[in-house]
């Protein structure tokens, strides 16, 4: 197994120059155990891996500290194998965590083509996929949609479910796929090139681990019963895992996602209602605020069915939460600059007494430089 296999490449290698001038060997994270990383090298081998304190203090949040996808740069000393960098990301599939947190959750790192499995039943929700497609959006990766357990419902429900997909995203590819009778499965493979990275999201028991299963040809995943009320597996993948295709191609299996917290700014959220913003500039005033406002272009389009009313209140309920997301970054940056400064006056502080106490303590020898 070659480096490029990896996803490595002219970018990466370019940054890794003077790391390789200290010895040091690039690897790619494809697990995260916590307290370590198992850690791909060229050539195939595995490594169990720990972070250098160096790596672990220069970073200001947890967002930037080795994950899943990452290229790192390893040390091999005495009995252990130690990070000692972190490359730059070329791109980042990140939510915000869960909660009133105002911190980014890395969901894959370095990958090319994020892929959500919904299906055509009780998991399909326009809204959440608009999140997921914004989330895709600022992380510069492609998106793809798996209409999946296509065997579970008519094919014209499948149909129109794709189409309404891809109304709400122009650019996504919307396939329709039955993972356990094998249909589909083969769209999935013509995106898996070698070194190109794909991560799999979703809701639990969409059936992204029998998609897993299939893409392996073995039980990779385990996939538990299906509840016969729900239709969902009872158990799914439980930890974030690289996995590199002998054929070429590779994969980030997430868990479960239950909650597509945004972690995006306002252009993204622009660019991804562009049809919104387009609507906005027909109003009458530039200061329109599209709701009671005589000449509102937005507001008649909602009210002729133009603008689906749903569309329309999501938009304005995710541009509410990136400006509390955006307010939660303010303060946490200010505690964090806070805290340095009052760290640093401490210090001195604490140097001058010492310095002080030195001077007292210090024989006098009696001899006057006046």
């Amino acid at each position: 197994m070659k480096l490029k296999d990896l996803g490595w490449n002219k970018r990466f290698s370019k940054e890794f120059e003077p790391y390789k001038k200290l010895g040091w060997v690039p690897a790619r994270i494809i697990r995260d155990n916590k307290i370590s990383y198992g850690a791909l090298t060229e050539g195939g081998g595995e490594h169990e891996v720990i972070m250098s304190g160096k790596v672990y203090h220069d970073a200001s949040c947890d967002a930037e500290l080795p994950s899943v996808g990452d290229w790192v740069a390893l040390d091999f000393v005495a009995d252990e194998v130690v990070i000692r960098a972190r490359l730059k990301r070329q791109t980042c599939f990140s939510r915000k965590v869960p909660g009133k947190s105002s911190e980014e959750q890395v969901m894959a790192a370095n990958v090319s083509i994020v892929v959500v499995v919904t299906d055509a039943g009780a998991d399909f929700n326009p809204r959440r996929l608009e999140r997921y497609f914004m989330l895709i959006d600022k992380s510069r990766a492609k998106g793809v949609v798996l209409v999946n357990k296509s065997d579970l419902c008519p094919e014209a429900q499948n149909q129109e479910v794709a189409e309404l997909i891809r109304a709400l995203k122009e650019d996504v590819d919307v396939h329709i796929t039955s993972a356990t009778k094998h249909e589909g499965i083969d769209v999935i493979k013509s995106y898996m090139k070698p070194g190109v990275s794909i991560t799999v999201v979703g809701s639990s028991g969409v059936g992204k681990s029998t998609i897993v299963n299939q893409l392996l040809g073995e039980e990779w995943q385990w996939t538990g019963e299906v509840n016969e009320v729900t239709g969902k597996g009872r158990h799914t993948t439980t930890a974030r895992e690289l996995i590199v295709f002998e054929e070429g191609g590779i994969l980030i299996d997430n868990p479960g996602i239950r909650e597509v917290q945004m972690w995006t700014d306002e252009i993204t959220l622009r660019e991804s209602f562009a049809d919104i913003e387009e609507l906005a500039l027909n109003c009458k005033f530039q200061d329109c605020k599209h709701g009671s406002d005589a000449g509102c272009a937005i507001r008649a389009a909602v009210e002729s069915g133009v603008l689906d009313e749903e569309r329309y209140e999501s938009y304005l309920k995710l541009d509410e939460e990136i400006e509390k997301l955006r307010d939660r970054k303010k303060r946490r940056q200010m505690n964090v600059e806070r805290r340095a400064k009052r760290s640093h006056r401490v210090k001195a502080r604490n140097l001058a007494d010492r310095i002080e106490i030195e001077n007292e303590e210090r024989p006098d020898t009696g001899m006057d430089f006046e």
